[in-house]
């Protein structure tokens, strides 16, 4: 039962958003915030993308059918009942977090918490996934949400730091999973579902991908500019360079095996990147 509402409510990547919201408050310039508050944030940030993640495993149960990858989650097997019970659940859900932001933080965090469930439930979910390859590229915004969300803890006004932050998010989820799109090209074309490989091919998708990390390593290396130490920029370099070397690998040999690795590579850049900005803060501190 907790490995199936672990999978439902995609708390993985929930809690790599949550670090992503941390990440945010971290990097924002402002009065250190008390633990609780901050205990307050990553469990709101955490709850919204848990409904967000269960809504799209909700809506999305004929292509999950189709896909080796996804056929196995719980409303496909029958282990959670698809019914209207749930979708009352997950607006329960949603709106604790967003309650909790506004009643403990303040407004402009709570509408940034809104804000990224309603990106990846709504827009990509519901508007984008099944009619364009795009789709990823606008869904991005829903980690960049997160980062305003910590940020806007601190300082609703945001200053450029969080922003770039943001950015960073943003350029980065196209990369990562375009990556896994790659390796999973017969799935999602299975399914009908437009990413950018079946539409374009695996070559492009890797050249593409290429193009957008160069853009998302330029654009990490930037907060040095606005007062980032050098913790951070060696950890922005580091998970940069990996990151890029793993790319030109795929463009030069676009493989199942290249595009896995790609995509963990994925993961291990901005692994490296958050660890530096929350413990840069915390050596700051």
């Amino acid at each position: 039962m907790v490995a199936q509402l672990v999978n439902v409510f995609k708390l993985r990547i929930g809690t790599l958003i949550a670090l992503a919201a941390l990440g945010g408050l971290a990097i924002a310039p402002g009065p250190a915030l008390p633990a609780w508050k901050i205990m307050v944030l990553a469990v709101a940030v955490l709850m919204a993308s848990a409904a967000a993640g269960a809504f799209n495993q909700y809506l999305e149960t004929d292509i999950d059918a189709r896909m080796a990858r996804t056929r196995k989650r719980p409303f496909v097997t029958g282990a959670f009942a698809h019914n209207r019970y749930w979708l009352l659940g997950i607006g329960v859900l949603l709106l604790a977090a967003v309650l909790l932001a506004a009643l403990v933080l303040n407004a402009a965090s709570a509408l940034y918490v809104f804000l990224g469930a309603f990106t990846y439930a709504v827009v990509y979910t519901v508007w984008l996934k099944r009619r364009t390859w795009i789709n990823i590229i606008v869904g991005g915004l829903a980690g960049s949400f997160a980062v305003l969300a910590g940020a806007a803890a601190v300082d609703p006004a945001l200053g450029p730091l969080p922003v770039i932050l943001a950015l960073v998010l943003f350029l980065w989820t196209p990369s990562h999973f375009w990556s896994l799109a790659i390796a999973l090209r017969k799935d999602y074309a299975a399914a009908g579902v437009p990413m950018l490989p079946v539409v374009k091919g695996d070559h492009v998708a890797a050249w593409a991908i290429l193009v957008n990390t160069v853009l998302l390593v330029a654009v990490s290396l930037l907060p040095v500019f606005y007062g980032a130490g050098w913790i951070y920029f060696a950890g922005a370099l580091a998970g940069g360079v990996y990151f890029l070397a793993r790319n030109v690998q795929l463009v030069r040999h676009t493989t199942t095996q290249t595009a896995m690795t790609n995509f963990f590579a994925s993961l291990v850049q901005l692994s490296l990147l958050l660890g530096a900005v929350l413990l840069e803060a915390g050596l700051a501190a």
